[in-house]
């Protein structure tokens, strides 16, 4: 197995190659496709979820939480890097022995989540890189929305679904990406009966983990060249060498953001994107009532602060509840408000961020006056 900064020789060589060939290898997934085609015939994509917010909002506890659901399917961490064609390589998987048995690993985010070959992670950022060359080019406008048109992409990823699905003896797939979050429109218009989940996190303690990461990925990726390339063929560009804007469709803004970042100005930098992208999520919202009806906003806080209800309200929401008493029950006392820590940030550094956020912040029912609460790291933070 292989965590974002920590890359095994042949993970790191089959990567490469398969980045360098993305031609070739979706047309091996649509040879896959071809050759499983009686097989998904058989299958319809129900309800697709997906859990879409900015890093560090606590994403991977809510995927980590759906995929505890036995009719739930997945990306996992050992799909990477044969991601293409999942049938076949989860074949290979079955004929080799052991792989159950490995031991967990903090990920490399040291955010005290432990991950095995099998846990559940965000992979499919790379199908979408295969079909749309600039997705993640942060001066151009990075919105795929309702009119948004890509047949060759929407065919082979329904595909792939299906394919999951297969592999996983699923009913419904679950998938967790950052950078949905600006394609919310277009998967509803790909999928009408989708349903999102937008994690989000009050912005002080939101921001000091996200500028945590930043600086713990630069050393990773300093001390591992590896790593940074591996980011990159995975489609993670939220903190590390190559930090990269989220652009909603406002180039000055993402200039200005990369202009803070590039002078060192990472808490700046680092609010106006939280401002920028919830602020978009919200304005879209508010004009597609369809799309609002099939999303639910969940605060980081409250998730932490009263675990049954916002699990209720997961599970509800997403067409789970008959899942709802067992999970509610696991992760009852699993869940908890993160300890505090001293981020570092100086009176005017704070000053700024609230300034930059509270606007925004209030439309999530945040108060004008922040409380100094800071987070340091706790499980389920990504």
């Amino acid at each position: 197995m292989s965590t974002e900064l920590s890359t095994s020789g042949w993970i790191d060589h089959l990567g490469r190659f398969f980045a360098n060939h993305r031609r070739l290898m979706v047309s091996l997934g649509d040879l896959e496709t071809r050759f499983l085609s009686d097989t998904l015939e058989d299958i319809s994509i129900r309800s697709p979820i997906y859990v879409a917010g900015v890093a560090r909002s606590g994403s991977t506890l809510l995927l980590e939480i759906l995929n505890r659901v036995p009719q739930v399917a997945t990306h996992q961490y050992q799909d990477y890097p044969f991601i293409y064609t999942p049938f076949w390589w989860h074949s290979y998987l079955r004929m080799v022995p052991g792989k159950a048995d490995e031991t967990p690993q903090e990920r490399a985010h040291k955010d005290r989540i432990f991950i095995t070959p099998q846990s559940p992670e965000a992979m499919e950022e790379i199908l979408w890189m295969s079909f749309f060359a600039h997705i993640h080019d942060d001066r151009s406008d990075q919105v795929l929305d309702g009119s948004t048109r890509c047949p060759a992409f929407e065919d082979f990823y329904r595909a792939h679904i299906k394919k999951l699905l297969a592999v996983r003896h699923g009913r419904r797939y679950a998938s967790k990406g950052n950078y949905n979050l600006t394609r919310l429109a277009y998967l509803r218009r790909t999928f009408p009966d989708a349903r999102f989940v937008v994690p989000i996190r009050e912005p002080r303690a939101h921001v000091a983990s996200l500028v945590k990461q930043h600086r713990l990925f630069v050393k990773g990726e300093r001390d591992n060249p590896k790593a940074l390339a591996h980011m990159q063929r995975l489609g993670h560009y939220e903190f590390g060498l190559d930090r990269r804007v989220i652009n909603v469709g406002d180039p000055e803004l993402a200039r200005w953001i990369r202009s803070a970042w590039d002078e060192g100005r990472d808490v700046e930098g680092y609010a106006r994107l939280w401002s920028s992208v919830y602020g978009f999520v919200h304005r879209q919202l508010a004009e597609d009532p369809a799309l609002r009806e099939q999303t639910l906003i969940l605060r980081y806080e409250d998730l932490c602060q009263d675990p049954a209800r916002a699990l209720t309200a997961l599970m509800g929401h997403t067409g789970l509840r008959e899942a709802a008493p067992e999970i509610v029950a696991y992760y009852r006392d699993k869940i908890s408000p993160p300890t505090y820590y001293d981020p570092g940030f100086g009176p005017r550094e704070l000053e700024t961020l609230d300034t930059i956020t509270r606007e925004t912040a209030t439309l999530f029912g945040y108060g004008a006056d922040p409380q100094a609460a800071v987070s340091g790291a706790t499980e389920g933070e990504a």
